[in-house]
């Protein structure tokens, strides 16, 4: 019963370890070989994806529930927001409109739909000629992939960036060897 159990808990931690490999935006993507409207904001989708990557890698419980004050989101609270922005930028891409809830999700199924959701949008992007064809739609207005930019996009960049901050203050560095310019990892 002993060799069972024991084996049971290995395995459960291989499927994990394993699981956590194949998320997107371990290292950013190859970059594309010319400039376009749609590889240009491929590639912005593509940095948040890998700076939310290693923002959220080895949070622990204690860094999901901190934040600075009780005015503040926590670290948990932050993520499920920038979980609804990527679901902005994926449904303007998706040519759909916006307003469909998400089912309840532990962290790890939060962090894995999100990197999933940028990565299919980034690739929706990169292959774009005409990336005017997209738009934020709420009900019945429209809104321009300008606002895309500016909006969820650089709000999901800003609100990982607070991540990083509070896991700091928390007590869990950012990893160590990861370098937004380059978008890769050292080990």
């Amino acid at each position: 019963m002993k060799q069972i159990l024991s084996f049971t808990i290995l395995l459960l931690v291989l499927i994990q370890i394993k699981a956590q490999e194949k998320l997107p935006y371990y290292e950013i993507p190859e970059a594309a070989k010319e400039f376009t409207p749609g590889t240009v904001a491929s590639r912005m989708v593509d940095g948040l994806g890998f700076r939310f990557y290693w923002a959220t890698e080895g949070l622990t419980e204690k860094d999901l529930v901190f934040k600075p004050n009780s005015e503040a989101r926590t670290s948990e609270e932050t993520i499920d927001h920038i979980l609804g922005l990527s679901q902005v930028i994926l449904n303007a891409t998706l040519k759909i409109a916006n307003g469909g809830k998400q089912p309840k999700m532990t962290f790890v199924e939060k962090r894995r739909k999100i990197l999933e959701n940028l990565q299919q949008a980034s690739k929706i992007l990169r292959k774009s000629k005409d990336i005017s064809e997209y738009k934020m739609i709420f009900g019945k207005s429209e809104f321009p992939f300008w606002n895309v930019i500016n909006g969820p996009i650089a709000d999901a960049i800003w609100h990982t960036g607070q991540i990083v901050s509070f896991r700091r203050s928390s007590g869990n560095p950012f990893p160590k060897g990861v370098s937004v310019l380059r978008g890769t990892k050292t080990k």
